[in-house]
């Protein structure tokens, strides 16, 4: 689920509006008339007659309250702030004001003035578990993911049951990279919803993160069982096996990600370098090209564009592609020695030499910075294990 969906989750189980708090009154005739429209359901007549009556009542804040409660029934959120606010201006202590007007702006996407106003009723309701939710909530759709995770853990520790708040503090504790988390959120959902393909992502994705691939690749796959229609499932588990080099396996799962969503740009992207590792240029070339018919434009599809369009002897398409991906990524070892080795093919001895040479000054100050690590004792990373200066391959 999305950062947006989740956030819509919880706007739909969001705290009503609640009508403004009364004090004994005497009897006025106009106010009551008021309070009749309103219960009624007539809403335009009712907000005259609380204008009205707030022109006779000017340091009252109740009728500003119940226009601004006019508003927010109608989802007219912005619209019931300033009101909320006049209203507490003139009168701070009336009871559900504030909240009301923390309800407004949250609903109305003014998030961080909703955890202002939210933080203040929390400091006299500090058991209010909704309000944890929604100030974490607020955090969340603001990617404050850190500062969100206290509160969602507070709500979620009082309400066992609910599992989209969990998945809210999953993802926020992936996001703010805190993996561990996401792993004791996980067991939880499964308590939840054995079959959660969504919580096995999750779990993957922290996993990967802690650079256990056998885990993560193991959390995948039984994403892809437990769903597969789930959306990037099959891509997240075909990332992964593409990272691993696998590559047959991996296109497997590009094209099963599109077959639910033929859509998905980078399924298509991955799909396609999976053919070209696999020396299948015919294959990857159309996916390509429609990547950048729409526009699509990242280093990997100038670099596989190139390689397509060498294979097929298109040099001066190759060379306009090489130099896209060179543009964006200057200190690609494998752009330069692939641009160098086409500017040979293309007579161009000058330029060749400068492109290799230059692979070769990247190379170089590589192996120099691994060797630096591993003598300060950082462990060698499983894809220092072949030589650096080995020629890319692909």
């Amino acid at each position: 689920m999305t950062r947006v969906a989740l956030l819509g989750v919880v706007l739909a189980l969001g705290m009503p509006a609640a009508g403004p708090g009364q004090t004994a009154q005497v009897a006025d005739p106009q106010r009551q008339a008021a309070l009749a429209l309103e219960q009624q359901g007539k809403n335009a007549e009712a907000e005259a007659a609380w204008r009205a009556y707030s022109k006779d009542h000017a340091s009252s804040p109740e009728a500003y309250a119940h226009l601004g409660l006019l508003e927010s029934r109608q989802g007219h959120y912005k619209e019931a702030a300033p009101l909320y606010r006049k209203a507490l201006n003139l009168g701070p202590d009336v009871p559900g004001l504030r909240l009301n007007l923390g309800l407004a702006l949250f609903k109305s996407g003014d998030l961080k003035e909703a955890i202002q106003e939210f933080s203040i009723v929390l400091k006299a309701q500090p058991d209010n578990q909704q309000l944890n939710t929604l100030i974490g909530m607020a955090h969340y759709g603001l990617a404050e993911y850190g500062d969100a995770v206290p509160f969602l853990r507070e709500a979620a520790a009082h309400d066992a049951q609910n599992l989209p708040l969990r998945l809210a503090l999953a993802h926020s504790c992936l996001w703010s990279k805190q993996n561990q988390c996401v792993l004791d959120v996980y067991k939880e959902i499964l308590a939840l919803d054995p079959d959660s393909a969504a919580a096995d992502m999750l779990a993957g994705e922290a996993l990967d993160e802690m650079k256990d691939n056998e885990g993560s690749t193991r959390m995948f796959r039984a994403a892809v069982k437990a769903n597969p229609k789930e959306p990037n499932a099959h891509f997240g588990l075909g990332y992964l096996l593409w990272t691993q080099k696998q590559y047959k396996e991996a296109a497997s799962e590009f094209q099963a990600e599109l077959v639910n969503d033929r859509n998905h740009l980078q399924a298509m992207l991955y799909l396609a370098d999976s053919d070209i590792q696999m020396n299948q240029f015919e294959d990857a070339r159309p996916l390509l090209e429609k990547l950048e018919q729409q526009g699509f434009s990242i280093p990997l599809l100038h670099l596989d564009l190139g390689i397509v369009y060498i294979e097929a002897s298109r040099n001066e398409d190759a060379l306009r592609e090489l130099t896209a991906a060179e543009k964006l990524t200057p200190d690609d070892v494998n752009v330069h020695w692939r641009l160098g080795r086409l500017y040979r093919a293309m007579g161009d001895k000058e330029k060749a030499k400068a492109e290799i040479d230059k692979a070769g000054t990247l190379t170089k100050a590589a192996d120099d910075d691994l060797y630096k690590k591993i003598a300060n004792g950082h462990p060698r990373p499983p894809e220092a294990q072949e030589p650096a200066t080995a020629p890319p391959q692909q």
